[in-house]
């Protein structure tokens, strides 16, 4: 919140798989810009939310070569390999973690 009032949380997380991230800019280093990928952990309305850019969307419309579809999908299949349960689970925990104190 930059020292402004705010009534939400938020929390932004860099995370890089750096074998994802040469493959990236080995296709062109103008890409640096969207790495780290990010993940938000954030409240919206009382609940704590996961939120991050999908890396197809995002290399996408910076770039139409093809062999960056096979790297964003690697990435994606990472964090939606997670069952729904365990993706719930480190949401609430990461937020009391967060948004409580102790973290």
């Amino acid at each position: 919140s930059k020292g402004l009032p705010f009534p939400e949380q938020c929390r932004i997380f860099e995370v890089c798989n750096p074998q994802q991230a040469a493959a990236v800019l080995s296709t062109t280093m103008a890409l640096n810009m969207a790495l780290p990928c990010r993940i938000s952990v954030y409240t919206e309305a009382g609940t704590t939310r996961i939120g991050m850019i999908r890396p197809a969307s995002m290399l996408a419309s910076l770039s139409s070569d093809p062999s960056l579809r096979e790297v964003a999908r690697a990435v994606t299949a990472r964090k939606d390999d997670a069952p729904a349960a365990d993706q719930a689970a480190i949401t609430n925990v990461v937020g009391m973690m967060l948004f409580s104190g102790g973290g």
